[in-house]
């Protein structure tokens, strides 16, 4: 780390400080424009940094971090909300000058089970810093879901057991997966008695198939297709087999 430069945790009198490197910084990067006026910005992480504790940091929590100069002035400051980094900002005339290594190196040692952050896909060079210091890129999504509206993409630093900290992200993964494929087991079980002719509807199949691509580009519509075939057929053969007996009734 520079030897002028100081990461300490923020204090409530930093909240105008951050608020303009936040600003600066974006207006700075490609990145989409913010929906948010500056004031509602500085409220924001006046927030942030009182939720973050009395001068300790949080650790493990909510931790605000503010890199700053020997001679006083605020040059950057991360962002942390447990297995997150929420934010990671330097002033553009800080930019270039191991700010952004020294927050980022932070938030590895403060984190070492391992963190995910969201980045605009559009954000190119913040992408490469990321990938410089060993952040894999994890997913990417429409944008349909964030507050600009723009495609972005999930990072990650796996720490310092990558396989636990991935299989866990996969866990979580698997247990939405779950109960999203019993609702639609149950719902395609549901539909058949009032459909007008019997059997699949292969087009139907296909354009569901389009329409998850949009979500999920990476797999592409003839994969997709693939598994929304074998998950109708599935969901078919369970309502034909009917319910699952209970423990104890019926069987040998």
């Amino acid at each position: 780390m520079r030897a002028d430069l100081v990461i300490r945790p923020a204090h409530d009198g930093d909240a105008a400080a951050l608020a303009g490197i936040h600003v600066a910084a974006r207006r700075a990067a490609p990145m989409p424009d913010p929906v948010h006026p500056d004031a509602v910005v500085h409220e924001h992480l006046a927030r942030a940094i009182a939720r973050a504790g009395s001068g300790d940091g949080g650790r493990g929590g909510h931790e605000v971090w503010v890199a700053q100069e020997a001679r006083g002035r605020v040059v950057g400051y991360l962002r942390l909300d447990d297995a997150w980094l929420e934010d990671l900002y330097v002033h553009p005339a800080a930019a270039g000058a191991g700010v952004g290594s020294a927050l980022l190196g932070l938030a590895q040692a403060a984190r070492p089970a391992g963190f995910s952050l969201w980045v605009f896909e559009s954000n190119a060079p913040a992408r490469a810093f990321y990938a410089r210091h060993g952040l894999v890129e994890l997913e990417r999504t429409d944008g349909s879901e964030n507050e600009e509206q723009a495609p972005d993409v999930r990072m990650a630093w796996s720490g310092v057991d990558p396989v636990g900290y991935l299989r866990g992200l996969i866990d979580d993964v698997d247990e939405q997966l779950g109960r999203l494929l019993a609702r639609r087991a149950a719902l395609t079980a549901a539909v058949q008695p009032h459909k007008r002719s019997p059997g699949r509807d292969l087009a139907r199949e296909r354009a569901i198939a389009v329409a998850m691509a949009a979500h999920a580009p990476g797999l592409g519509v003839e994969r997709l297709e693939r598994i929304v075939h074998t998950v109708i057929t599935e969901s078919l053969a369970a309502a034909a087999d009917g319910p699952p007996a209970e423990p104890g009734v019926g069987g040998a």
